[in-house]
């Protein structure tokens, strides 16, 4: 559904479809790549890119192709990768030749612009350098005097580049302006605020509405984040190349941060919420409502939403708050934790993660297509992942079973997040989710002595030297 061509393949992402199997040869090796069963293992740098480079009569797999785009940049960077990859190919079909192979390049071209397309509409991010459009604009120079046609594709490409890159960056400007909004209003309330405080409950009161308007959020937060920043996260020196880092410039990795900070936003958010209200029946009644909305988030497949939520009822200003509990029905509370439960490394929620996965893959519309995992713990598997397996052998060969394991994980969740969020957006509700006033934790603490008075001497110290 108005998805790029070439990622519709998604068999290739998720992991049931996922192909590692890049040739079924027997033999061990090929010109410096060594498979294990059929499948790619190990090889050198230069093999590796060598693989990636098509030929008249060669295409990369598209597992391969993204697998190795991904985790390239941990060994060069990917201005470095294609030049070398647009070098081997004006060797390897001569085009600095002063007569060209014009069959041969009509055999070629095809393919090396497929290669360039892919790369452009998975990586857009990479292309927000000048160098990479110089190489682009260069290898179509070469090819295009046999074929009037590249000109066309190349200038589409081009084009869908400049459109791709424009609406991100517009939305991560949009980010950062509410950030900056939020951040201020963050110190404003160190102790309860006067009653004009808008509360959530004026603004939705209907959890399955609110519960939509979070995935709206999700959603396009999620669109911003590409899948190199998983692996940027963990650029390290290369070990091979003691002259420099990877990475000079800063870590590519701020939309994966942002996320991170909604997620942390929307704790506090709901926190705040619930210790606000003066009355304890009031403040029952938004824990219920919260209730309602995580357990939406829940049938809508946002897990991410729904741990938060959780999370801010679960923060101890919150959870102190007995006499309000006392006077909540906690049962459906107490099913929605249980699914949140970390025990045995989060078994009941990835469980609950597989079947939504699930439903995804066979789903018939967007509303059932909604998988949004809870980020903090992806984000925590593919670090683990990356720290329990070296990047390179002993031999120096890139450890490439490593890089199926990762393109597995990072691609599901780009398939993942390129549904279009089915719902109808209230920009009203929306604003308030970004704006509205939080208290930070000394607040909340406040806030919440304030509504049931400290229980014991440690929390009557505490609350005087809050005060």
């Amino acid at each position: 559904e108005g998805m790029p061509q070439t990622l519709s393949s998604t068999s290739m992402f998720t992991p049931c479809g996922f192909s590692p199997h890049l040739h079924t040869s027997k033999e061990d090796e090929q010109g410096g790549l060594i498979f294990q069963d059929g499948n790619l293992t190990s090889a050198s740098l230069d093999a590796l890119i060598q693989h990636l480079i098509p030929t008249t009569d060669y295409y990369p797999e598209k597992a391969y192709i993204f697998t190795f785009l991904l985790s390239s940049r941990l060994f060069i960077e990917p201005h470095e990768l294609l030049s070398r990859v647009c070098h081997k190919c004006i060797e390897q079909q001569r085009l600095d030749d002063p007569v060209l192979d014009k069959a041969r390049i009509r055999k070629f071209g095809p393919k090396i612009l497929q290669l360039l397309t892919e790369w452009t509409e998975t990586f857009p991010y990479d292309f927000q350098e000048e160098r990479m459009i110089g190489h682009l604009k260069d290898m179509i120079h070469r090819i295009a005097p046999c074929d009037e046609a590249y000109w066309k594709k190349m200038n589409q490409l081009l084009q869908t580049l400049n459109q791709k890159l424009a609406t991100l960056s517009h939305g991560q400007e949009g980010i950062v302006k509410i950030s900056a909004a939020v951040s201020d209003k963050l110190v404003a309330f160190k102790s309860k605020p006067p009653s004009i405080q808008r509360e959530i409950l004026s603004v939705c009161s209907d959890p399955y509405t609110l519960a939509q308007q979070l995935t709206h959020v999700e959603l396009e937060r999620l669109s911003h984040i590409g899948p190199e920043e998983f692996v940027q996260a963990f650029v390290h020196k290369d070990p091979l190349d003691g002259t420099k880092t990877c990475f000079s410039e800063q870590k590519k990795t701020s939309n994966l941060e942002a996320y991170v900070k909604w997620f942390n936003r929307l704790c506090y958010l709901v926190a705040t919420e619930i210790c606000m209200p003066a009355k304890k029946k009031q403040r029952a009644q938004v824990i219920e409502f919260f209730i309602d909305v995580a357990r939406e988030c829940f049938n809508i497949g946002n897990f991410n939403s729904l741990m938060a939520i959780i999370s801010g009822m679960n923060m101890s200003p919150v959870s102190r708050l007995k006499k309000t509990w006392s006077k909540v029905k906690t049962a459906k509370f107490f099913i929605l934790e249980h699914q949140m439960d970390p025990t045995g490394n989060f078994y009941n929620y990835r469980t609950a993660l597989r079947g939504a996965a699930h439903r995804s893959l066979t789903a018939h519309s967007n509303r059932e297509k909604i998988v949004i995992p809870f980020f903090s713990l992806l984000i925590k598997d593919i670090y683990f992942l990356n720290e329990g397996c070296a990047n390179r052998l002993p031999n120096g060969h890139v450890n490439f079973e490593k890089f199926l394991e990762l393109a597995k994980q990072v691609g599901e969740f780009i398939t993942w997040k390129q549904v279009e969020c089915p719902f109808e957006q209230d920009p009203n509700i929306i604003h308030y989710l970004h704006t509205a006033p939080i208290f930070t934790e000394d607040g909340l603490y406040l806030a919440s002595y304030e509504s049931e008075s400290p229980e014991n001497q440690t929390e009557k110290d505490r609350w005087k030297s809050l005060r």
